[in-house]
């Protein structure tokens, strides 16, 4: 058996472009575990047959209370107490209580609410690009791709969007780190107990001066005392902040990239813009915004290639790998945004498929499309190997990304 490759998903040179390390895994180890530096193990799984299999099976659960045997709990670091009411969402609950919480949010984010949002999305991409458009440059993250999305989700929830740094630090702080007991303590408990505090007081606003946003639905709901718990209210809303922006930002920054070191598909795109749907989809499996889904656990030992997964531990698709799968997509190295064969896993699969897809889609759709309109001769500014990712496991995204027009 060949040997597989060392995998270091927080190693800054691995996350500039893991591409090649997923094909060898793919192609040698596609179940592969590996040690994670807070000491617990994770199976990586980068075939897409094996990813499509485990988004659906029910097998795999997102309460690890449940299916975590004593030993196994005993290894767990304990969990500050901050970060228990955060989980108390519908990502991170399995049936009955996923359902009731889904259920709570998916009225808001139906196509046809989503749709009557469009000219609200461009008012507000216009304006990010009135504001650089005579300095010729600017940090396509920072004043384009973060500020857009974080805007309307703000917008939708019912949120001061002029609070958006503050999100967006304690966003980060969120999803990147790397798990261990110091960073929980320097970097993550403090970010946390800050947002949760922040919340916690947006709440109570809401309770005295209800308005016609999210967050107000959503006290309602809790003070009706049957579908939502104060642990809920609070976990549901740390979800939608954190999954309404996140993502979207680095769909546009990493599709911009993309389509800058693809300038054939970018000239494509700006001849023909009635292209755009197909082209996020492409952008969507070429390079997405998540790298690895979030983590699932075994309920019971499960077999899946041959590979078998015991109880209790953690799997996490890893959809970079996957959506570059050759058994299943034609040249899946390649950029080509008028595919059309493109099921692509960006948004997952099953019950946990991302309620937010239809708002996601339409932010990339116009964000791009209303760049490249705007902004003739978009260039980078720097070679793209020079630029810094992200760290941690699960989002794929730019730190900066510096262009010129």
């Amino acid at each position: 058996m060949p040997q597989s490759p060392r995998v270091d998903p927080f190693d800054p040179a691995f996350k500039t472009n893991p591409y090649p390390t997923y094909a060898e895994l793919r192609a040698n180890a596609p179940i592969h575990r590996i040690t994670l530096e807070d000491g617990r193990g994770v199976w990586l799984v980068t075939r897409y047959e094996y990813a499509l299999a485990i988004f659906k099976d029910e097998r795999f659960v997102k309460d690890w209370r449940k299916v975590l045997t004593p030993e196994q709990l005993a290894q767990i670091p304990q969990i500050p107490p901050v970060m228990e009411p955060l989980s108390k969402n519908m990502l991170e609950t399995d049936p009955p209580d996923h359902e009731r919480l889904r259920a709570l949010v998916a009225k808001a984010f139906t196509p046809r609410l989503i749709t009557r949002m469009r000219p609200r999305i461009q008012a507000i991409a216009d304006s990010l690009l009135d504001a650089v458009e005579d300095k010729g440059e600017m940090d396509l993250i920072d004043d384009y791709a973060f500020p857009l999305p974080i805007t309307v989700i703000a917008e939708l929830l019912g949120v001061p969007s002029e609070d958006r740094n503050k999100f967006r630090a304690w966003t980060d702080a969120a999803v990147s780190g790397n798990g261990t007991a110091e960073y929980l303590e320097a970097v993550l408990v403090p970010h946390m107990q800050a947002f949760s505090d922040y919340l916690l007081g947006v709440f109570e606003e809401k309770r005295e001066n209800p308005k016609d946003d999210l967050i107000s639905a959503l006290v309602r709901a809790e003070e009706a005392g049957e579908r939502l718990s104060e642990e809920e209210l609070l976990g549901m809303v740390f979800l939608l902040l954190v999954a309404g922006h996140e993502t979207t930002v680095n769909l546009i920054g990493n599709g911009t990239l993309a389509l800058l070191r693809h300038p054939d598909q970018l000239e494509e795109l700006r001849n023909d813009p009635s292209l755009i749907k197909s082209a996020i989809e492409e952008l969507l499996r070429f390079d997405g915004p998540l790298e690895t889904s979030p983590e699932r656990f075994a309920r019971e030992d499960v077999a899946i290639g041959g590979t078998v997964i015991p109880r209790g531990e953690m799997v996490r698709v890893v959809i970079a790998a996957a959506d570059r799968d050759p058994e299943r997509f034609l040249d899946p190295n390649a950029l080509d945004i008028t595919r059309t064969d493109n099921r692509h896993l960006a948004f997952g699969k099953g019950i946990h498929h991302c309620l937010g897809a239809p708002l996601a889609r339409m932010e990339g759709q116009i964000a791009i499309n209303t760049l490249l309109r705007r902004m003739p001769g978009l260039r980078l500014q720097e070679p793209p190997e020079s630029m810094s990712w992200r760290p941690g496991m699960v989002m794929r995204g730019l730190q900066g990304l510096p262009v010129e027009f």
